[in-house]
């Protein structure tokens, strides 16, 4: 997987690059400002602009380790090209994504290591998370609200590093999922997200700089799936 910009640099929406490669409806660019999608957060919404046109990026592929932009209208590229994002959805995908590693962190320590089973970020602001968890009070969870927009309020630091797969998997906690982590860099290292004195854990989203930039969150349903599985959906306010 090719270690992406936008995970080194989320603020950065518009960046300058050049076609080097093409195939029908899709270019390969030098470089671009999208996330593609990943680890239940939705792919950035995104525009290619060239000295006569632009078009809507519409999707991603990968092929060679290499993330091609799916553009709409058959269009024919070629040369110099500005590649733009859509600066409300990747703010919203940010504020969700950080708060459901605020969530997370506060489930792992409360419910003794609970792992998660499933993700699923949404553009209307909303998001769920979904716990191993056979034996929780639903109210337990649904009490963390208070201590989640406490954690917001506290503006704290969030900060990526990176770590060998070996490391990775020697540090218990930094792997949260059951059943998939996120896939390692073309270096062979896994991308690790850190909010400053309470969690840090393997991702491979994008993020914010801090925890103050997001909205306070809702709780706004917990659901019992299956025999073990708890879904809590939250939602930021004022959306």
């Amino acid at each position: 997987m090719t270690r992406l910009f936008c995970q080194d640099n989320p603020e950065i929406l518009t960046l300058d690059a050049t076609v080097v490669g093409t195939r029908p409806g899709a270019v390969l660019l030098s470089r671009h400002p999208l996330y593609p999608g990943g680890g239940g957060q939705l792919p950035d919404k995104g525009l290619i602009r060239w000295h006569d046109g632009e078009a809507a990026v519409t999707g991603f592929s990968e092929r060679g380790g290499a993330v091609w932009l799916e553009v709409a209208g058959g269009v024919e590229i070629a040369g110099e090209v500005q590649v733009l994002a859509d600066p409300v959805f990747r703010q919203r995908m940010r504020e969700l994504h950080t708060d459901l590693h605020i969530l997370n962190a506060l489930v792992f320590r409360d419910f003794d290591g609970a792992l998660v089973t499933g993700v699923q970020m949404n553009d209307d602001g909303t998001a769920r998370i979904d716990f191993d968890l056979p034996d929780a009070d639903n109210d337990r969870l649904r009490a963390l609200e208070p201590e989640l927009n406490d954690v917001v309020a506290q503006d704290l630091a969030v900060e990526t590093s990176y770590v060998s797969m070996t490391a990775a998997h020697a540090e218990v906690g930094l792997l949260r999922s059951r059943s998939v982590a996120p896939p390692p860099s073309s270096e062979g290292l896994i991308r690790i997200v850190e909010i400053a004195g309470l969690d840090r854990q393997a991702c491979g989203g994008t993020h914010l700089a801090s925890t103050g930039a997001s909205r306070p969150i809702r709780i706004l349903k917990i659901e019992n799936k299956g025999r073990s599985n708890r879904r809590v959906r939250i939602g930021l306010q004022g959306l």
